[in-house]
This record gives C-alpha cells, sequence and structure tokens, in this order.
C-alpha cells in the first residue's frame, strides 16, 4: 500500500528549509545491488571466440549461397537466423534473397497451391523487409463462402506461420484479421486438447508462439530463451554451423554487454543519486535491459549506453514529477529545462539541483565526442526532445493539481508524449554518424505516426498495468479512468477498449516501418529501430503487470537470461 509521509528537504537556497507533505510509492531497492559491478573481461577467451564466430559466419554464408535457387530452403534458413538473432551478420545476403523474391506473384508460384507454410513465411519476411506486399495473396486458402479452408487445420506447421504472418497485419486488411482469429482459435484447441502435444517440438513452439508472437518478441531474448534450445534439438534440419554461430555469438556479444553493464554500474555508484534521492526507483540494470532489448548489436555500443543513461534520467524525472515534488517545485523544475544551463540548477530545491546537474553533466560530455565527429546536432535534438518529455510530465502534474480529469483525445495526445519514445528514438540514432542526417532528426521530432502510435501504445500498455496503485498513492487520472469517465464504462469495459487501442496502434507502427521504402527518410533497416523499441514496453508490461517498477520476478529472470553467462 501507498504512504503519505512528512520529510524535510532543503527548498533553494533563496527559500528556507520548509516541512512539505509529499507522497511516497515506496518502491523497492534494486535487485541487483552492485552484482554487475565488477566484470573480469577474459581477453584470451574472447579472441578465441572471435575468431571462431567469423569462421562460423563465412560456413553460414556458403550455406545461404547453397540454398540460393531453392526458395522454400532460403525462407526457412532465413527465418531461423532471424529467430536465433544472428541475421544482422547477413543482411547483405538477406537483402538479396528477399530482392530476389520480392515478386510475390512469382515466387508463390514455385509452391504448392496448397503450400500455406512458405506463402505465409514468404510474406511475413518480405514485409517486414520492406517490401510492398498484398496480403491479398491469402484469399486463395478461403473456401466458397469466404472463410479459411478446414483442411488447413490439419497442416499445423502452416497454420502457425499464417499465425505469425497476421501479427504484421496493416490497416483494412480483414483477410489477416480473419487469419489470426482462425490461427488462434484453432491452435488454441489443439494445446488445450492434447496435453501430449505440447511435449514436441512443434507443440511446444505453438504454445511459445501463442504467448509471445515472434514480432512482438525480443529477438535477443528469445534466442536465449527459446530458439537456440529448439533449433539444436532439430538439427537434422539446421546446420550444426548455424546453431553453433547462435551460440558463441550470444556468448561473444553477451561479454561486451556485461563490460557495458560493469561500467554503467561503476558510473552510477559514483554519481550515488540514490542516496541523494531515495524516493526513486533505483534501475540501473532494468534500463540497461530496455536499451539492449532495442538494439544488442555491438556496433550500437555507444546509443546502446547513453539511452541506458537516459532512461535512467528518465525514471529519475518521472519519478520527481509524480511521487515527491510540489507543483510550484515543478514549475521551477521544468523552467530549468526550457533554459538548459547550469545558472538554472542554483534556482531549484536542492534534491532537484542533483537531478538536473546530473543530466547537464552527461548531455556535456556526450556533446564533446559528438563535436569531434561533426554530429552535434545529434545532442541539440535530444535535448529538444528530452525538454518535449517534461512540458507533457509537467501537463499531467497540472492536470492532477487541479483535479482535472481529461477527455480520453486529449489524454491520449498528452501521453505518446509521456511515454519518451520521441526522445527514446532520436537517443538511439546518437552515435550513428552524419548517415542520420538533421531531417531524419526533424521527421523524428515531428512525431510521425508510427513513432507516435509507439508512444501512444506504451503509455497504454503502462496505464492498464499500473493505474490502481497509481491512483491509490494519489495520480493524474490515467487512460482508464479518462475513459470511464467520459463513456460510463466500467474498469474492465475501459481495459478492454484500451487494449483494442493498443492492437491498432501496432498496425500503425507496422505501416509506418514496413511499407514500401520509397520516400524514406531514415534509410532502411533504420525505421526497424521503431519497431524494436516497441517491443520492449510489450514484455515490460506483459500481462498487465508493471515489471518495471516492481521488477523482483519476471524482469529479474529476463536479465538474467541475458547477461548471466
Amino acid at each position: 500500500m501507498s504512504t503519505i509521509s512528512v520529510v524535510s528537504i532543503l527548498s533553494s537556497a533563496s527559500r528556507a528549509e520548509d516541512d512539505v507533505v509529499r507522497k511516497s510509492a515506496n518502491f523497492h531497492p534494486t535487485v541487483w545491488g552492485d552484482y554487475f559491478l565488477n566484470y573480469t573481461f577474459d581477453d584470451v577467451a574472447i579472441h578465441a571466440c572471435a575468431e571462431e564466430v567469423e569462421k562460423l559466419k563465412e560456413e553460414v554464408r556458403n550455406i545461404l549461397k547453397e540454398v540460393h535457387n531453392e526458395p522454400s530452403k532460403q525462407l526457412n534458413l532465413i527465418d531461423a537466423l532471424q529467430r536465433l538473432s544472428i541475421s544482422y551478420h547477413f543482411e547483405t545476403e538477406i537483402e538479396e534473397a528477399m530482392k530476389q523474391m520480392s515478386d510475390l506473384e512469382l515466387t508463390l508460384s514455385l509452391f504448392h497451391h496448397n503450400d500455406i507454410h512458405n506463402v505465409a513465411l514468404c510474406f511475413r519476411l518480405l514485409r517486414q523487409q520492406g517490401y510492398d506486399v498484398s496480403s491479398d495473396v491469402f484469399n486463395k486458402f478461403k473456401d466458397d463462402k469466404g472463410e479459411f479452408k478446414s483442411t488447413l487445420i490439419d497442416d499445423v506447421k502452416g497454420m502457425l506461420s499464417l499465425y505469425e504472418a497476421a501479427h504484421i497485419r496493416f490497416h483494412g486488411e480483414g483477410v489477416l484479421e480473419e487469419a489470426l482469429i482462425f490461427t488462434t482459435t484453432n491452435l488454441s484447441y489443439m494445446m488445450n486438447s492434447s496435453t501430449s502435444f505440447s511435449c514436441y517440438p512443434l507443440g511446444r513452439q505453438i504454445k511459445h508462439s501463442l504467448d509471445q508472437p515472434f514480432h512482438k518478441a525480443i529477438p535477443r531474448l528469445e534466442a536465449r530463451r527459446y530458439y537456440i534450445s529448439l533449433y539444436e534439438s532439430e538439427n537434422e534440419k539446421l546446420s550444426d554451423s548455424v546453431t553453433r554461430l547462435a551460440k558463441l555469438d550470444f556468448q561473444l556479444v553477451q561479454a561486451l554487454h556485461r563490460q557495458e553493464l560493469s561500467d554503467l554500474s561503476r558510473w552510477w555508484k559514483d554519481l550515488d543519486l540514490v542516496s541523494k534521492l531515495p524516493f526513486v526507483r533505483d534501475r540501473l540494470v532494468e534500463c540497461y535491459f530496455w536499451a539492449t532489448a532495442a538494439y544488442f548489436e555491438p556496433s550500437d555500443s555507444l546509443s546502446r549506453v547513453f539511452l541506458a543513461k537516459l532512461v535512467i534520467f528518465i525514471t529519475l524525472v518521472d519519478d520527481i514529477f509524480d511521487v515527491y515534488a510540489t507543483f510550484e517545485e515543478l514549475k521551477l523544475f521544468m523552467g530549468a529545462f526550457e533554459r538548459w544551463d547550469a545558472s538554472s540548477v542554483n534556482e531549484l530545491p536542492e534534491y532537484m539541483k542533483v537531478c538536473f546537474q546530473a543530466i547537464l553533466d552527461e548531455f556535456e560530455k556526450l556533446e564533446e565526442v559528438m563535436d569531434k565527429e561533426g554530429c552535434s546536432y545529434h545532442v541539440h535534438y535530444c535535448k529538444e526532445a528530452m525538454k518535449e518529455l517534461v512540458r507533457a510530465y509537467f501537463m499531467e502534474a497540472k492536470w492532477y493539481s487541479e483535479g482535472h480529469t481529461p477527455k480520453l483525445e486529449e489524454y491520449l495526445s498528452n501521453g505518446s508524449k509521456s511515454a519518451g519514445y520521441c526522445l527514446s528514438l532520436i537517443a538511439s540514432f546518437v552515435g550513428k554518424g552524419k548517415m542520420i542526417t538533421k531531417e531524419a532528426f526533424e521527421w523524428m521530432r515531428g512525431a510521425p505516426k508510427p513513432l507516435r502510435s509507439s508512444g501512444l501504445m506504451t503509455r497504454l500498455l503502462n496505464d492498464v498495468a499500473s493505474h490502481q496503485i497509481e491512483q491509490q498513492r494519489g495520480d493524474v487520472a490515467s487512460a482508464v479512468e479518462c475513459y470511464m469517465k467520459e463513456y460510463g464504462a466500467s474498469e474492465q469495459e475501459a481495459c478492454d477498449e484500451i487494449k483494442k487501442m493498443i492492437e491498432e496502434a501496432w498496425k500503425d507502427v507496422n505501416e509506418g516501418c514496413f511499407m514500401t521504402r520509397q520516400s524514406r527518410v531514415l534509410p532502411w533497416p533504420l525505421p526497424l529501430r521503431i519497431v524494436s523499441l516497441t517491443r520492449t514496453p510489450n514484455l515490460i508490461y506483459k500481462y498487465d503487470e508493471d515489471t518495471y517498477s516492481h521488477s523482483t520476478t519476471r524482469l529479474k529472470e529476463n536479465v538474467t537470461l541475458l547477461y548471466n553467462p
């Protein structure tokens, strides 16, 4: 239960110390402590692992060449590389293969007319690669009544492929809406009607996919948790070189992640903000998980570490707004962000000073690095996005101080900004050099539909998971309360409607990221970063639980999977 406590804090230098009644969220302390602080990097072992990885990469490239003229084998191999989270090594080869198959009708003519597995797989791989493919290809699997043929039910593997393809649907694609219902219903029936079925590899995969569709999953986590062991158990269908590469690549990249996490732990310990801000969530490791889940590749080290730090700062600022500061103090806080200069620090209460100064210092360090690369504009856009986030937080604080419950549309317009996803996306491109132009940053700053919908999805997922606890401690009305008040709905009805909004938002993200490549501001495959950032909150708030604020169970297990050998 939340409690209200009376604490004494230092006000700004111009005011006397004052007793202020403040809220408290009673967040639990970090579950990791100094666990990742000390990490010994075994150079010899890492070097040997890296050498073998390079050899295996060449072997897999040769395998890709061998199946060049065998579409079915080619598609299934590419699918395996993606599920094993090693496809990033073969982007050129995969792009060449997809380009060759981009004439979907011609490619599908090579398959048997009832081959739903390869049709659905080809459709999904082409669409997620940004090619313009029509979902009309699935109409041939319908009967005279316009329903999916009952004979498809016997093709379990094909049903699973159709199920996975349906999650990359756009607005207006009724055939994929029907496909999702058809496959979910029948696959669920299979699992429920036979307990022994789930013991077989395909049964286990169906059970896993029903719980976690691959399109909405975090590939690196899925590879470790499920797919590496799955493909090892079916090694007669997949080369040993592929599964061996997946295991060693995971170990190699994990070593880098542990080193980054160790460095971040040292940085966080030296800042000592937890002792100065005891009311905030101490979630360093979880913030790094958020960044790693979005993009794990070694080449993104600078961006990943900066995003992790930024998510930490976002958490601190969010907690200051939601659970500690008075509205008058928040006016000062927002003013400091708007001016963004060191002189603003002196106008703040002591607890705000340490937070704001830490943010200023980190941005200044990053600016020095980016200036040397001729990319200081990267940091400029991060600052502007941070200001926009604080404005959104302030609007919510204003509503709360006035006892105002906004209309749902007004709340969602602000909520897509307060989710912080414009800032997260911009930060994810810091360090990518001049390939990310000012035009690209302007596009992101303008909150295009896929990015806006990604932020909206995050806000809605968060609200469904945490609105009860937040209302108990005293917080602005969430989307749930806004919907209930505006439409006279029950809490369950509101949550059900919000979940429908989340599915619609997924379609916006899919359309914005996977539609034809022409006229893109971001070079391919960078738009996929929006998808990656969208997947993370779907895991964090899965099963209507806020596992970020309450990180002692499922999120802890996921962190362990990614970073523990």
